[in-house]
């Protein structure tokens, strides 16, 4: 069974957000954040791939999900318009918390978070796709990361930051509305994660 080609445009895609987000590193630590697009990229390859859902356009987001919020925001995504098309564009936004180029003048944490998840209610499956996978990847992270140091890993974090709360929120609407292996992955992590620091989940 043939799918589609992942061909120049994805090799131009991945160039750009390797040179982007060059300086990156993961929160707390050596890795460079090329790793989790390229993670989330997988993730998003494989699970649309096995549904027939996948295109060059979603691999393409997947790859650029954070450029526009990490990297220069409106100028940005302007930018990932004009190089990769309006549907990649439209991915990328909605996968955004905040365009906002200056940090300081972002809404706070709650807000900004709140209403991510507000949009995840009506986005399509390809935006949800791409969540799920940034998301799940993160998931996976904290947990593994957790487990090696303890509560130390929230000193990464800004003090605002609940990422028990978010993640099962995420969890809690893509399962509903994208159920399959990689929400149920997620809705399984955050559960651990919880266990793991004592949190008790909405039932």
């Amino acid at each position: 069974m043939s799918g589609p080609t992942l061909g120049p445009r994805f090799a131009d895609a991945l160039a750009y957000a390797a040179d982007a987000h060059r300086e990156q590193r993961r929160k707390g630590g050596p890795i460079p954040y090329v790793a989790h697009l390229l993670a989330v990229c997988a993730l998003v390859i494989e699970d649309a791939a096995r549904s027939g859902a996948l295109t060059e356009d979603l691999a393409i987001a997947a790859l650029l999900h954070d450029v526009a919020e990490d990297h220069g925001g409106e100028p940005r995504l302007a930018d990932v318009r004009e190089r990769f098309g309006p549907e990649v564009a439209r991915i990328v936004e909605a996968c955004s918390d905040s365009l906002t180029e200056d940090a300081a003048a972002r809404p706070p944490w709650r807000e900004r978070n709140e209403a991510y998840l507000a949009g995840l209610e009506h986005h399509d499956e390809s935006v949800l796709r791409v969540s799920l996978a940034d998301k799940l990847h993160n998931a996976r992270a904290i947990v593994a990361d957790y487990a090696e140091v303890g509560d130390t890993l929230w000193e990464r974090f800004s003090p605002e930051t609940d990422s028990v709360w978010y993640l099962h929120s995420v969890a809690v609407i893509i399962g509903r509305r994208l159920p399959g292996r990689q929400a149920g992955e997620l809705m399984a992590l955050v559960r651990e994660l919880a266990e793991r620091t004592g949190r008790t989940l909405p039932a």
